[in-house]
């Protein structure tokens, strides 16, 4: 990946003087702090499922409940993230406590033993991501210009999940070469954690680009200017499809039900979702500056549907699980630095972070709500019904997620 970056600083109506660059410093600054974390709390998301429910016996419904935690309770404090960076006027350092408390959670996973525990961890590892990531995502959407958002979010999530594709690998290496190696596991993601605070507070400017708008900074944060009717709109949407959003640990325990590899294989299923993301973060993100933001939104849904079909296809279990890793992948790109980019243009400058964070909260809680649902409904019909019958509401629900949210692209070009 090329990144080309200019000296001179970009103007906050997002003219260009003199050579053009692509992405401001300050976003890969933000990718490779991503990039660590990721590192950090993917080597352990991608052992467990596989240690919830083949190590300690648990049921699918208790991994359903495990999934919900760590798909939602960001969302409890997400918003309240967002509030803080707009009204405070130092995104930064409420990024920082975010990243902070994560890496205080690994501290505690090397004691925890039993379901309990391992909820309470997930929770305040969950918790300190849902306090950084709007923050984040605004200072990446303060930093560069309306025209160039898709790719900056594109380039941020290649980062962040080139270190999403290292964590799942090294778990598997880890314990490739030391069975049942759990707590080396644990101890890697640790020091992985505490180098992504460091990255942000030594290395990350405060505020970047409001310096050059000061009369958007510590502005008071009014969520009547929030809730606008664009927003408003996409918030509908992307809660109805979050529903319908299976989380990938199920997907990936339906692939290993049906046979075909070993358990000790079930790591590298996430290196490949994470591969294919990284692979088109950046040009998804291009295409949906050219095209529009909602458009590609919709598009990665598609994706999600076919991912389910591939899961459930009767093709060799080689084929379903690369298709289905792919889609996946497609889906990723298309939607998580895309709804962030949308969003924060459906607002206005001064509560970004605050419209960033309700799209975030608004999906989170859906999907946290759809894998708590998915979980019983699995252990009540089976893998493969189950996704029959997501994947057919979700076919019924396109079309009209499409026809609402599409005008979108248009109302957020209005309120540049």
């Amino acid at each position: 990946m090329y990144i080309t970056l200019s000296d001179r600083p970009t103007p906050v109506d997002g003219s260009s003087p003199g050579r053009r660059r692509s992405v401001a410093p300050v976003v890969v600054m933000l990718g490779l702090v991503s990039l660590v974390t990721d590192i950090s709390s993917e080597s352990v998301a991608a052992i467990l499922p596989l240690y919830l429910t083949g190590v300690l016996g648990l049921s699918t419904i208790s991994y359903g409940f495990i999934d919900a935690l760590y798909q939602g309770v960001s969302a409890l404090v997400r918003i309240g993230g967002g509030w803080a960076a707009d009204r405070g006027g130092h995104p930064k350092w409420v990024a920082f406590v975010g990243y902070g408390l994560s890496a205080v959670a690994r501290v505690f996973l090397l004691f925890t033993t039993g379901l309990a525990a391992i909820s309470a961890v997930i929770s305040a590892d969950r918790i300190g991501k849902g306090l950084r990531t709007a923050p984040r995502d605004a200072m990446i959407s303060a930093a560069t210009p309306p025209e160039r958002l898709g790719t900056a979010f594109g380039v941020h999530r290649t980062l962040d999940t080139i270190g999403a594709t290292i964590g799942p690998l090294l778990a598997f290496l880890i314990l490739w070469w030391i069975p049942d190696g759990y707590l080396t596991v644990m101890v890697v993601s640790l020091g992985f954690a505490v180098l992504g605070v460091a990255l942000l507070g030594l290395l990350v400017p405060d505020r970047p680009g409001l310096e050059r708008a000061p009369e958007v900074r510590a502005a008071p944060v009014r969520w009547r200017d929030v809730l606008q009717p664009g927003l408003l709109r996409l918030l509908v949407v992307a809660g109805a499809l979050g529903l319908l959003t299976v989380g990938d640990g199920f997907l990936y325990l339906a692939l290993l039900d049906r046979g075909g590899f070993a358990a000790h294989w079930f790591p590298l299923l996430y290196v490949g979702t994470n591969i294919a993301y990284l692979s088109l973060a950046v040009p998804v993100g291009r295409l949906a500056d050219r095209v529009g933001k909602a458009r590609v939104f919709i598009g990665g849904h598609v994706a999600l549907l076919l991912s389910y079909v591939a899961v459930v296809a009767s093709w060799a279990p080689s084929v379903s699980a690369v298709a289905a890793l792919l889609l996946l992948g497609t889906f990723y790109a298309a939607t998580d630095g895309v709804i962030a980019a949308l969003a924060g243009r459906l607002v206005p400058e001064s509560v970004r972070a605050s419209g960033i964070a309700s799209a975030q909260t608004v999906v989170a809680v859906a999907r946290m709500l759809s894998s708590a649902a998915f979980g019983v409904l699995w252990f009540a019909v089976g893998p493969r019904a189950a996704l029959v019958a997501v994947g057919v509401v979700l076919l019924i629900a396109l079309p009209v997620a499409a026809h609402a949210t599409l005008r979108l692209d248009r109302t957020a070009a209005g309120a540049r």
